[in-house]
């Protein structure tokens, strides 16, 4: 059992775990759980980056712990979460997040750089739980929450190599939390579909495109992805929870009309993931975008200024307690008001 594990279930400073934490939704989701003044570790393999994490983790009054690791590395992921444990004495959540991406068409991708998309989106995923579970499972406690997409669900042109992983880990997640329940464990595990983001991943990701790498519109600042992994982990008997509206109508669409977005896809899903200019070199696929030049990415990309900093959906999630309780409550005040009406005539 982890050493300082009194059997008490921490209601603040929990010990949270984020894998890609040195940019994008992983900085800005390390930064949120600092802002609650958890402990956070970060995982990922750009030193700058994840020094600089850490410097925004404790002036948001959290406590940082750096550990660089490659997640596609079952071995060094099981040594970072025996080096959380030694430093924190548990882990509280774990928030897989770490990917790496290729966009071109399916074709033009090679099989080895397939096969490392692979092992980092999906296996990453797979060996940060299994890790997380070998900590949690014995105290029965723990939450792991899988940072996914909408393209877990559908995929789209131009990223067959990412879109198979998330699906992948859909499926994956599906049939642990099966397992999970059948044993009536206490470890909770629950997923968060994202949409389209600025983050700095289209600068740096490996691209055989005309032009440059761009999401696909609307976009969403990572701060809405943030607070919702958060929640995530807050509330983790919920299975799923879709941020944004487009996440909620590509899912909802890809359920009733799959062929007809088929073919919308085709014509539109191309342009849709292109801007003019030309794409930058600093691909991450290999290794870290910082690389030797010492940049910092930060979480943020290059569509400040088109990109949504709240969602409804996401509100929607966080708030269903309190909403459906102030419908309860508005229904029984109409229902008291009829009946004195009721009695009055």
């Amino acid at each position: 059992m982890a050493r300082g594990w009194s059997g008490a279930l921490p209601k603040h400073r929990r010990a949270v775990v984020v894998t890609g934490a040195s940019g994008g939704v992983g900085r800005a989701t390390a930064v949120a759980f600092a802002k609650r003044g958890d402990r956070v570790a970060l995982l990922a393999r750009g030193r700058e980056g994840l020094a600089a994490a850490a410097d925004e983790v404790r002036r948001a009054g959290g406590e940082a712990l750096v550990v660089p690791v490659d997640v596609s590395d079952a071995r060094a992921v099981e040594d970072a979460a025996e080096q959380v444990v030694e430093e924190f004495g548990r882990i509280d959540v774990w928030v897989n997040n770490a990917f790496a991406g290729v966009f071109a068409r399916f074709t033009d991708v090679a099989p080895d750089e397939f096969r490392r998309v692979t092992e980092v989106t999906y296996l990453g995923y797979v060996f940060g739980t299994r890790a997380a579970l070998r900590h949690m499972l014995p105290a029965d406690h723990g939450t792991i929450v899988q940072v996914g997409s909408a393209l877990a669900y559908r995929g789209i042109p131009l990223q067959s190599a990412y879109c198979g992983a998330k699906h992948a880990i859909q499926g994956f997640n599906e049939s642990l939390r099966c397992e999970l329940l059948h044993d009536g464990s206490k470890v909770r595990t629950t997923m968060v579909q994202m949409p389209a983001l600025n983050t700095p991943q289209f600068d740096w990701v490996l691209s055989r495109m005309p032009g440059r790498a761009r999401p696909v519109a609307p976009v969403y600042q990572p701060e809405v992805a943030a607070r919702a992994i958060v929640h995530a982990a807050g509330h983790p008997r919920r299975r799923e929870y879709w941020v944004g509206g487009s996440t909620a109508a590509t899912l909802i669409a890809n359920a009733v009309i799959p062929g007809l977005l088929d073919r919308y896809l085709a014509r539109t899903g191309f342009d849709s993931q292109r801007d003019e200019g030309q794409q930058g070199t600093a691909g991450n696929l290999w290794s870290p975008a910082d690389g030797p030049h010492g940049h910092d990415y930060g979480a943020h990309g290059r569509f400040d200024a088109e990109s949504r900093p709240d969602s409804v959906e996401e509100w929607l999630s966080r708030n269903r307690t309190r909403i459906g309780a102030g419908i309860l409550a508005g229904g029984l005040g109409a229902a008291v008001t009829a009946a004195g009406l009721r009695r009055r005539v």
